[in-house]
């Protein structure tokens, strides 16, 4: 476990855009001096002509390499600079056409680039290829050989960023049908909590009316108008709530035996699916608004869904404390991100449930803090404060 850990730390730390592009460069440039050193010692009938041609082809080698280290921010200039040191190395016949900085750069071009820019600098880099490569006499044919050292490179990398686009629009999509469909069903837990508080108003106004002595006029007409207010009020909830309920394929109201004290259930559940979890509860136990104790729920199971979906041998232990003016919930696991399928949990990169919690935590005025834990693992912690009788 310990390794594995470790072991993932490195790949995250050599992930790093600067790290990679670093490493990279190192990689491609320390094979060829050392090559090139080992060379040059340990032959002896080493010509002059040879040996410059040797070091001049290292150093353009290098120096392509180099460029590498700007290839996001400034795609085209660092194709430029690497194509124009290719050129050169072809014309004195000290650098190939088929190199790797050139692909690198090359790739990067059609990666962080697009539409018009790409092509002109594709198509330039091509005639130069093509002209440096005729002077050369490099390749028996050098207008198709200048053509597939450039658009082969660039061409991947137009299809992976194209690829990268429609997997970042699909997840934003994701995302905003999550969000929606969680305010969706806030909104209707909200109108369970609203109804249930008007109907008990209209019950007591009603047995206040019927026990009202005779000649209190004034008080009746007050109550009637009550009633008929609260009637009028649930009527229109029920509309919104019928309207809330034929938008989207969810099913049945979700919010009927959603409260803290079904924590325990849920806990067990998360054991049944593979989950290791465990449930503290510390304080006294007071009677929640509905409001706070459905979203004390959601944010629970919604965290383990988050870890048993993005975590890798994960163990869950969810803290719920009773203040006196707030509950608290916490949720925090030791797992590794998965990094299968594009979902790994990056810091600053949110969960799709992650947008509905805040919705539901702002909606009861209290604060959610999410994110990644420094010593391994992701952290949900949410208060909501409580208002006092």
């Amino acid at each position: 476990m310990r390794v594995a850990r470790t072991l993932m730390k490195i790949v995250r730390f050599l992930r790093r855009p600067r790290v990679f592009d670093t490493t990279l460069v190192i990689v491609l440039s320390a094979p060829v001096l050392l090559g090139a050193v080992i060379v040059l010692l340990s032959t002896a009938s080493v010509t002059v002509q040879d040996e410059t041609r040797m070091t001049l082809a290292a150093g353009l080698h290098v120096a392509a390499s180099l460029c590498l280290l700007m290839r996001r921010g400034r795609p085209i200039l660092t194709a430029s600079l690497v194509a124009a040191l290719g050129v050169a190395g072809i014309v004195v016949q000290s650098l190939s056409l088929y190199n790797l900085p050139s692909y690198v750069a090359f790739y990067s071009l059609g990666r962080y680039t697009t539409g018009r820019p790409t092509l002109i600098t594709s198509v330039t880099v091509f005639v130069v290829y093509s002209i440096g490569t005729e002077l050369s006499r490099a390749t028996a044919d050098n207008w198709l050989a200048s053509l597939f050292a450039v658009l082969v490179p660039v061409g991947t990398g137009q299809f992976v960023r194209l690829r990268s686009e429609l997997n970042e629009r699909g997840r934003q999509e994701a995302a905003g049908a999550a969000v929606r469909a969680e305010r969706r069903r806030i909104a209707r837990e909200l109108h369970d909590v609203v109804a249930h508080h008007i109907t008990v108003i209209n019950a007591l106004v009603g047995g206040a009316r019927a026990t009202l002595p005779p000649g209190q006029d004034v008080a009746r007409n007050a109550l009637e108008s009550a009633e008929r207010t609260a009637r009028q009020a649930m009527s229109e909830m029920r509309h919104l709530l019928d309207v809330l309920r034929a938008d989207g394929n969810e099913g049945p109201d979700a919010a009927t035996g959603v409260n803290a004290e079904r924590l325990p259930v849920l806990i067990d559940e998360a054991r049944a699916a593979g989950l290791p979890a465990g449930l503290t509860v510390t304080g006294e136990p007071v009677e929640l608004p509905a409001a706070v104790d459905h979203a004390v729920y959601r944010i629970v199971q919604e965290a383990l869904t988050n870890t048993r979906k993005h975590a890798v041998s994960a163990r869950a232990d969810v803290r719920l404390a009773y203040e006196p003016a707030a509950v608290e919930v916490e949720v925090v696991d030791d797992g590794l991100a998965r990094e299968s399928g594009g979902l790994a949990r990056e810091p600053g990169a949110p969960g799709f449930g992650l947008g509905g919690m805040a919705e539901r935590v702002a909606l009861c005025g209290g604060r959610l803090s999410t994110g990644p834990r420094p010593e391994g693992g992701f952290r949900v912690h949410a208060r909501i404060p409580l208002e006092r009788s």
